[in-house]
C-alpha cells in the first residue's frame, strides 16, 4: 500500500464517521479560530491606536504648564501661569537643529453663535505653525497667517464639528460668527478628523495666538507649547531633553528645582502601545493555543477509540500483507487531515469573528501572514504529535490476536 493509498483509505474512513470526525475537528476549530480572531483583534487595535496617536502629529513634543497646589490639592496641569510665548522662540534658538517649529497655545470654552444658533465649544488660540504641527487639513478656506497674528485679528478656522452645528454643512466661509459677544470672520474649514481619544480637533475654533490672549481672555500666559522635532526616535528623545533644559533655564529654575511645566513625548505614547500590543497579543495567542492542545488531546482519544474499533480491521489488513508502517501512516494521515481541515476551517471562522468584533469596535481587522502560517503549522503539528501514539499502537497490534478481537 502506498502512501496514495493509504491516504484514500484514510479519507474513506473520515468519511464512514461523518459526525465523529466533525466533532474530533471542533477542538481545531476552536483553536485555530481563537488564534486568528484574538492576533487579528489585537493587531486592528495597535493599528487604530498608533493611527490616533499619529492625528496628533507627527514627532511631536506636547509641553503643559505645570500643577499649582492649593490647600495641599494639586489643581491639575496648566494651572501654573508661567509659561509665556516667548518660550517658544527660545525653544527654536537653543533647539536648532532639533525642532523644525513650535507654537504656544492657549484654550479655553466659550460660547459661540451664529444667528439663531449657538454652542459652547474650546477656542484654541495659536500660530499659523500650529497647523503644520499638529496635521490639521483644511476642508476649504486657510489657516490665519502671520500679519493676522501681529494685527490681532478676529479670524477664526472652524472644525467640522462647529461647521455642522453653526452652519448645518452649508456655506461658512466669509460669515461672521460671535465668540463670547465678537464678532469673528470665518477663514477657514477643517476636514472631520476624529475622536483621537486625546482630544478633539473637531469640536473647536482656532484664533491666532495674539487674538486669543489679548481679545478673548485677556492673559499674558499660554497653557503650554507644540513643538515639532526634526524625527521621531533617539532624534525625539534629545529634542525632549534640549527643550527641557531650555525651559529650566528661561524659567530660571535651578537643575535640582521642582520644573514649573511637564514635556509629554508622542514617542513613548507610540512604545508603550508597541509593547502593549505585543503583550496582549502573545497573551491572547497563548491562551488559544491552550484549546488547540486540548482539541489534540480530543484528537488522540477519538483515535484511541478508533484503533480499538478497528482492531479485526486492522488484523485484516496484516494478514494479507499490511505492513506496521502501512497501518502507522494510515493512522497517522486520518489524525493530520482531521487536524488540516479544521485548521482551514478554524482560519476562516476566526477571520469572518475577527472582522465582526473589529467592525463593532470600528477599527479594521489586520491578521498578518505568519500568524495564518503559525496557527496553521501548529494544527497540523497537534494532528501529527497527538495522532502518533494511536498509530503507533494501531501499528504494534499483532495479526492473529487482533483477528481474534471481540
Amino acid at each position: 500500500m502506498n502512501l496514495i493509498e493509504s491516504f484514500i483509505s484514510a479519507l474513506e474512513s473520515l468519511r464512514a464517521n461523518k459526525m465523529r470526525t466533525l466533532l474530533t475537528m471542533l477542538g481545531v476549530i476552536i483553536g485555530v479560530g481563537a488564534v486568528i480572531a484574538m492576533i487579528g483583534i489585537a493587531q486592528g487595535a495597535r493599528a487604530y491606536t498608533l493611527e490616533q496617536i499619529q492625528k496628533l502629529g507627527a514627532n511631536v513634543l506636547t509641553v503643559r504648564a505645570g500643577q499649582a497646589r492649593r490647600g495641599g490639592a494639586f489643581l491639575g496641569f496648566g494651572s501654573v501661569q508661567t509659561m509665556k510665548p516667548s518660550d517658544a522662540d527660545a525653544i527654536l534658538k537653543s533647539c536648532s537643529g532639533l525642532v523644525i517649529r513650535a507654537s504656544p497655545e492657549i484654550s479655553s470654552a466659550f460660547q459661540v453663535k451664529y444667528f439663531n444658533r449657538n454652542m459652547r465649544t474650546s477656542v484654541t488660540g495659536a500660530l499659523p505653525e500650529y497647523a503644520a504641527i499638529r496635521n490639521l487639513t483644511l476642508a476649504e478656506g486657510r489657516f490665519h497667517n502671520e500679519s493676522e497674528e501681529h494685527a490681532k485679528a478676529r479670524v477664526a478656522v472652524i472644525g467640522h464639528t462647529v461647521w455642522e452645528e453653526l452652519f448645518q454643512g452649508g456655506a461658512c466661509i466669509g460669515k461672521t460668527i460671535r465668540i463670547n459677544g465678537q464678532a469673528f470672520r470665518v477663514i477657514g474649514r477643517l476636514t472631520y478628523k476624529g475622536d483621537t481619544g486625546f482630544r478633539s480637533f473637531d469640536d473647536r475654533i482656532y484664533v491666532p495666538l495674539s487674538t486669543a490672549m489679548r481679545r478673548l481672555m485677556g492673559v499674558e500666559h499660554v497653557d503650554g507649547l507644540s513643538v515639532q522635532a526634526v524625527s521621531g526616535g533617539e532624534v525625539m528623545q534629545t529634542a525632549q531633553q534640549c527643550v527641557e533644559e531650555t525651559l529650566m533655564r528661561v524659567h530660571r529654575i535651578p537643575s535640582w528645582g521642582d520644573p514649573d511645566f511637564r514635556v509629554f513625548n508622542q514617542g513613548e505614547f507610540v512604545e508603550t502601545v508597541e509593547q502593549t500590543a505585543r503583550t496582549f497579543t502573545f497573551l491572547l495567542a497563548g491562551v488559544a493555543l491552550v484549546s488547540l492542545i486540548v482539541g489534540g488531546i480530543g484528537i488522540m482519544n477519538i483515535m484511541l477509540v478508533s484503533v480499538t474499533e478497528r482492531t479485526r480491521e486492522i488484523g485484516l489488513r496484516k494478514a494479507i500483507g499490511a505492513t506496521r508502517v502501512n497501518i502507522l501512516t494510515q493512522f497517522l494521515i486520518e489524525s493530520v487531515v482531521i487536524s488540516v481541515v479544521g485548521g482551514l476551517i478554524g482560519i476562516g471562522l476566526g477571520y469572518g469573528a475577527a472582522t465582526y468584533i473589529s467592525q463593532q469596535a470600528n477599527w479594521k481587522v489586520l491578521v498578518p501572514v505568519e500568524g495564518v502560517v503559525l496557527a496553521f503549522s501548529f494544527a497540523a503539528l497537534v494532528g501529527v504529535f497527538f495522532g502518533l501514539y494511536p498509530a503507533w499502537r494501531a501499528a504494534q497490534l499483532q495479526p492473529i490476536e487482533a483477528l481474534r478481537y471481540e
